[in-house]
């Protein structure tokens, strides 16, 4: 789902991850034939990509924003499916999108200057077939298998938490309905990159006030986070509650028929860190509660587990990258242990700047090898 700007973050974590993602190659193509980059100029009123068409296959675009604002870049399908995302694109920097489309059709382009609203679309068309690699390759069709019954048992979790999360809250048991909140979230923060896929059923359970646009009703986890810890019960939280177990049972039938590539485990593990990039680091995700922290854990454990399934692709192709990831998924866990209490963590707003500052540059630390997973898997 689209975020506002984080500027907190880039004054905190410094520019380790952006340098290096600016210094992606961008060698290729500009129009993407011959399997090149398709190079994509985005400003603050613009979005100019170099060709309007590709074959099916393995796309990649390379994102370069000349604007003054934090930008983001998708590809839609039908519906405004999301066939991939880049987010949190810094001004003056190059990021790279690759993602699988094996299947001919009309899609749109999207840059999002601010990464706020629908975007500045553009007509995309893709030609011919191609064999999803699930189906060409033995290794990544046993990787997605296995990061399918991941998503299936969180899912399956998420709904039986949900319904109890709803339950306390309907019957007016604030701090029942309070213990519930951040345990039920575990399981959609793990699978938020399947859950963005559908469209508006993510922003319907997920999307954050400071989020909305002109004229959408604030609904979903968040909705109810602020009439439990800030503004009190309000009439129509039974109302909200009810919508949001009845958008949870329709977002898992949806993900029972989702058909995932290796690509979008290789993208998935790395928009989860951008979530933590653009949320949890900042505090802005769980604004009310300031459950951040189980959050965090919970898009790690997320895209540790989407990292796992690829691990036999990845150790076959760059075993150097594969030692890079486990040492930096090795840090940052060690500093979220440095703030458990209990069963759960501090509240956010208990951690002091340094802490802070040394979790978003761990952060960055990991964030740049994965970006390197998509590359390698699309070989």
């Amino acid at each position: 789902m689209s975020r506002s700007p984080r500027i907190t973050l880039i004054a905190l974590a410094g520019s380790g991850v952006l340098v290096a993602l600016a210094g992606c190659d961008s060698a290729g193509s500009a129009d993407g034939a011959a399997g090149g980059p398709i190079k994509v100029e985005a400003s603050d009123t613009s979005c100019a990509v170099a060709s309007n068409t590709a074959g099916a296959g393995n796309l990649t675009f390379e994102i370069a924003n000349k604007g003054t604002k934090v930008t983001e870049f998708y590809l839609y399908a039908e519906g405004d499916r999301i066939m991939g995302e880049v987010e949190n694109i810094a001004p003056g920097l190059n990021r790279r999108l690759i993602v699988e489309v094996p299947d001919a059709g009309k899609y749109q382009t999207a840059c999002k200057p601010g990464m706020v609203g629908n975007g500045i679309r553009g007509e995309f068309t893709v030609t011919g077939g191609a064999a999803r690699q699930n189906d060409a390759d033995a290794e990544k069709a046993a990787a997605t298998k296995s990061y399918a019954t991941y998503v299936a048992n969180n899912s399956s979790a998420l709904e039986t938490e949900t319904d109890k999360f709803a339950a306390a809250v309907k019957a007016g048991k604030v701090d029942e309905a309070k213990s519930e909140y951040a345990r039920t979230r575990v399981f959609y923060e793990r699978i938020e990159p399947v859950a963005e896929k559908f469209g508006d059923l993510d922003p319907a359970i997920d999307a954050r006030e400071a989020d909305l646009e002109p004229g959408q009703q604030f609904t979903g986890f968040h909705r109810l986070e602020k009439d439990l810890w800030r503004t009190g019960l309000q009439p129509d939280s039974p109302q909200i509650a009810d919508r949001l177990r009845t958008d949870v049972k329709d977002l898992l039938a949806k993900s029972k028929a989702l058909r995932l590539s290796a690509l979008d485990l290789a993208n998935g593990a790395k928009s989860l860190l951008d979530e933590v990039a653009t949320g949890k680091i900042t505090g802005e995700e769980e604004t009310f509660s300031h459950t951040d922290l189980w959050d965090f854990q919970s898009n790690l454990d997320g895209s540790k587990n989407a990292i796992a399934a690829l691990r036999p692709v990845l150790q076959s192709r760059d075993a150097t990258l594969v030692s890079t990831l486990d040492k930096e998924f090795a840090n940052v866990q060690a500093l979220l242990d440095k703030t458990r209490s209990g069963d759960g963590f501090k509240y956010y707003d208990q951690l002091s700047p340094d802490e802070i500052k040394t979790f978003a540059s761990a952060v960055d630390a990991l964030s740049e090898p994965l970006s390197k997973v998509a590359a390698v898997v699309a070989k």
